[in-house]
This record gives C-alpha cells, sequence and structure tokens, in this order.
C-alpha cells in the first residue's frame, strides 16, 4: 500500500473516532468554557485540558524519537504575523459563541440530525475559502504582510534552547511543564476524577492528535510524493471538503478533507446506533442569522489564525509554537467576550 493511501485510510480512521467520542462525550471547547464559567461545571473543560496535555506529551515523544518532523508544519514557520494571529483567534472565539459550537463541533452535530448545524459548517467553508483564496484573501495577505515578522525563536522549546539549554533538554523540559500542569489541572477537579467517560474522552482525542501527526510525518512520509504533515484541524479542511464535494473531478483527497467526512460519519452511526439521532432546526429567523454570522466569524477569523479551537488548540499547541499560544489566547478571549461581560452574547428574545 502506497504511502498516501495509507494516510487516507488513517484519516478516515481518525474522523470515525472523534465523531464517535465527540458525540459521546460533548467534547468541545466552547461548551467547556460555557459549563466552567456559567455553570459552574468544570468536567468538560478538564476534558479539554486533559486532550491538550495529552496531545503535548504524545506529539513531542514522536519528535523527539524522530518519527515526526513537527518543524515541517504550518506551525512552526520562521515568520509570522502574531497580530493577525490574534485577531483571528478573536473573531473566532465570538463567532463559536454565536453559533454555538465550532467546526468539529457542528460536524459532530451534524451527524446527529442537527440542521442548525448544516448552516453552520457551509457558511463557515465559504467564508474560509473567501479568506483563503477568494474576496477577502487580498486584505489578509495585504494584512499579513504589513505586520509578519521574522523570529529567532519559533516555539517554546526554541525560546528555552535560545538562553542556554540544550535542544532536547529545551523540549523535554517545555513539553513536560505544559502537559503536566494540563493534566494536573484536569485531575484536580473531583468531579472529573468520577466521570470515567470524560477522561476516556479527553485521552482519547489527545492521542489521535498525535496519530494524526504519525500518519502524515511517518506513514506518509513519501520523497517522490511527499503529503502534508499535519494533524486535527477543522476551518481549510471544511473548505476543501465542501469544494471537493462540488467540484471532486481532478480533485484529490487528502488528510483534512477525508477526516471531516470520517467526523461525519462516525457521528453519523453513533447517534443511530445508540438512539441519538434526532433532526433539530432552528427556532426562529433570528436565531439562523445569529447562527450564520457566526459561522462567518469563524470561517474567516480560522484562516487568519492557522487554525480553530482544535487546530490550534490542540494540534497547534501539542508542537509548542509560540504562534499557536498567540492564537489561543485570541480564542479564549473571544470566547470570554461572547460568554460574559458587555459583548455577551444573550438568549434570544423569541427562543
Amino acid at each position: 500500500m502506497d504511502p498516501a493511501t495509507i494516510v487516507i485510510l488513517a484519516a478516515l480512521v481518525i474522523g470515525l473516532i472523534y465523531g464517535s467520542v465527540g458525540l459521546v462525550s460533548g467534547f468541545c471547547m466552547m461548551s467547556g468554557l460555557r459549563g466552567w464559567w456559567a455553570d459552574g461545571d468544570g468536567r468538560l473543560v478538564r476534558t479539554y485540558a486533559l486532550a491538550m496535555g495529552v496531545a503535548i506529551a504524545a506529539s513531542q515523544l514522536l519528535a523527539a524519537a524522530g518519527l515526526v518532523d513537527l518543524g515541517k508544519s504550518i506551525y512552526l514557520q520562521p515568520s509570522f504575523s502574531a497580530p493577525m494571529m490574534f485577531l483571528g483567534g478573536l473573531l473566532f472565539g465570538y463567532g463559536m459563541v454565536l453559533s454555538n459550537g465550532c467546526g468539529s463541533r457542528a460536524l459532530v452535530l451534524l451527524g446527529r440530525g442537527n440542521l442548525r448545524s448544516f448552516v453552520v459548517v457551509i457558511v463557515l467553508g465559504i467564508f474560509a475559502e473567501m479568506t483563503l483564496k477568494g474576496l477577502i484573501a487580498p486584505m489578509r495577505i495585504a494584512m499579513v504582510q504589513a505586520s509578519q515578522a521574522t523570529v529567532s525563536a519559533n516555539s517554546a522549546p526554541a525560546l528555552l534552547a535560545s538562553i542556554g539549554l540544550g535542544a532536547v533538554s529545551a523540549r523535554m523540559v517545555a513539553a513536560s511543564v505544559l502537559s503536566a500542569v494540563l493534566i494536573i489541572f484536569a485531575f484536580a477537579h473531583a468531579p472529573f476524577r468520577k466521570s470515567p467517560g470524560q477522561i476516556a474522552a479527553g485521552l482519547i482525542v489527545g492521542l489521535l492528535v498525535a496519530g494524526g501527526w504519525y500518519a502524515t510525518g511517518y506513514l506518509g512520509a513519501d520523497d517522490f510524493n511527499p503529503v502534508p504533515v499535519t494533524s486535527l484541524t477543522f476551518i481549510a479542511p471544511i473548505a476543501d471538503a465542501l469544494q471537493y464535494v462540488m467540484l471532486s473531478t481532478g480533485s484529490t483527497l487528502n488528510f483534512g478533507i477525508v477526516t471531516v467526512f470520517g467526523v461525519f460519519a462516525g457521528s453519523l452511526v453513533t447517534a443511530i446506533a445508540t438512539g441519538r439521532f434526532q433532526l433539530e432546526g432552528y427556532r426562529s429567523p433570528q436565531h439562523m442569522l445569529r447562527s450564520a454570522g457566526g459561522a462567518a466569524l469563524m470561517g474567516a477569523g480560522g484562516v487568519m489564525a492557522f487554525g480553530c479551537s482544535v487546530g490550534q488548540g490542540l494540534t497547534g499547541l501539542s508542537t509548542l509554537s509560540l504562534s499557536s499560544f498567540i492564537a489561543i489566547a485570541g480564542i479564549m478571549l473571544g470566547t470570554g467576550a461572547g460568554l460574559r461581560g458587555a459583548l455577551r452574547v444573550r438568549p434570544l428574545a423569541t427562543a
């Protein structure tokens, strides 16, 4: 079997597992933050934190063993625009609240029969494509060119190495400290420790991120037909999947497109098997407008930030990229603004 086919099959398996786990556990950054800040239930946010910690530890072990070169990913480039990363994160985070979930969550809910998520996926994909290659692209490119900078250290290990630590020690220290903090934060919560399903979800999702790196960076390594080194992310892949559905002739399946299809299929099969499948729609035109507006912000903001709450929050962070920390800060702040404070997204009067 050629490496490209192995990558496609791996993407399908990873997507199927993510869709199933996401449906059963409710895995979602926005839901976790809402439960923690508004309802006092910190289990979902601990699930997310555990996934982050496991993704960092497992991905950095792969890199340390020489199995995957994370430096080939889009997250560890020598130059990037910090203002664009942060602004994109802000837009994505606020849009996530407006749409009541991120792109990956929309795919999972769509598999369960949530027709609102169909609108979110379509609008997100359109605006992502507009920002990548369409009407918004020239403005994005101009803003990036005006604000990007080349840095001497583009990751936490590189930053530690610049102050005297050896490369191996710097990687071990950065990965160990950050993953330990996240895992300790997760298990410090008694209700989370009593939730085996949430613990399993965090462990599985974190390992899926490492699995994506292994599939594209090791199993898919081919000097004659290389594939991009990547893992779980959903903004550009949703746009690519929509384009593939419409224009598949002459197009090629890739890891991201197949992951998107896999997530939907995994959620659909699990929903039917567990009796969770139920058609749902919008309650009012205002509800639809708000949801579509949030999807537009997520599509544009996710492209600007090089990823979403999964693409940057898990996959990007697993590389220990400094730009990912900036993007995540923007996503968290945007989500916080949508959940609390003067800009809080309030319940619709007609809901």
